[in-house]
């Protein structure tokens, strides 16, 4: 029986979601396939990360332990991957679209022939020959490609953060593997400085406040309409490439997934490669000032207005109840 494997990063903050996000779909992927499923870590003294891994629905949990693999390296830990990969000939592997499963993704697909299918928002089984499908947008998101990998090599995909939901907890520990890869310091970089940068993870959010090209940029009102909402900041792409706001916090078919309770959408056209990153958002709220907006389309409550002049009276009304 083939396994479906689901990479797991973790940072200071614990599991990435993400990593979750895919044991939960590769179990239902194994059970659609009868496949079994199989959660893998690299690195180096996170025995309570891989004990926390194994409570969650996965068969076994393969933990790549190594000293040299105690810092973020891709080349090595790409390479202690690819030497695993050789052992137990996994079926298919799945990261998280994020900065680091990427890299990695990408080393191990190279050192194996594998195919990878990259950012996808779908993943499932083909019952004709029960080969991985995995739909990825094109085009903005006006377009959905449905990639497959060509039969006899190793299969791989990357799933964009926030499209799954995460699993819980079954009770039970699965079975722990551990695997001691042949490494060596000058296999990878040589670390000269290290610096950690926080990053906000809005897929984690409850609340968000979306800016979009309707603000002229200027997101002195976004930021602290989010501010006195204990919301957290988004933008569109339009203002990510302008460099007003990090990739991190781009929503959108080329950014990040919303599974927010609430989001307040301001000056937001609505183009289809944005609206599926809210379409997991239990309440949307779009304020624009043409009536005939997109995003009105994809919305629960919809506000016509002059978002200039609406966000400092809302604003205003906050700061009366203390906000």
């Amino acid at each position: 029986m083939g396994e479906i494997w689901s990479f797991v990063e973790a940072g200071p903050e614990g599991i990435e979601d993400v990593s979750l996000e895919i044991i939960g779909k590769a179990a239902e992927l194994g059970a659609q396939s009868n496949m079994g499923t199989a959660a893998v870590l690299t690195g180096w003294g996170v025995e309570e990360i891989v004990k926390e891994v194994s409570r969650y629905p996965v068969d076994k949990v393969y933990y790549i332990e190594h000293g040299e693999l105690a810092v973020y390296d891709p080349a090595k830990h790409a390479k202690a991957l690819h030497q695993l990969v050789e052992k137990e000939k996994p079926e298919i592997v799945l990261f998280g679209a994020t900065y680091n499963g990427v890299d990695i993704a990408a080393r191990l697909a190279i050192r194996t022939g594998a195919g990878l299918i990259a950012h996808v928002t779908y993943l499932g089984i083909d019952p004709t020959d029960g080969m991985l499908v995995g739909h990825v947008p094109g085009f903005g998101g006006s377009i959905v490609a449905v990639c497959k990998c060509r039969p006899g090599v190793l299969q791989i995909a990357t799933v964009r953060p926030g499209v799954f939901e995460k699993p819980n907890p079954t009770g039970r520990e699965a079975e722990i593997q551990r695997f001691s890869p042949e490494l060596h310091p000058t296999d990878g970089w040589k670390v000269v400085e290290r610096s950690v940068a926080k990053v906000v993870d809005i897929t984690r959010a409850e609340k968000v406040i979306v800016a979009g090209m309707g603000t002229g940029g200027d997101l002195s009102l976004a930021k602290k309409l989010a501010e006195k909402l204990g919301a957290q900041l988004a933008v569109t792409r339009p203002l990510a490439d302008l460099g007003l706001a990090p990739r991190d916090v781009q929503v959108g078919s080329t950014g990040v997934s919303l599974r927010s309770k609430i989001a307040l959408i301001l000056g937001v056209s609505g183009a289809s490669h944005f609206v599926s990153g809210i379409r997991d958002v239990k309440t949307v709220i779009s304020i624009n000032i043409d009536r005939n907006a997109p995003i009105f389309q994809f919305s629960d409550y919809c506000v016509e207005a002059d978002l200039f002049k609406l966000v400092p009276r809302i604003i205003e009304e906050l700061e009366k109840e203390g906000g």
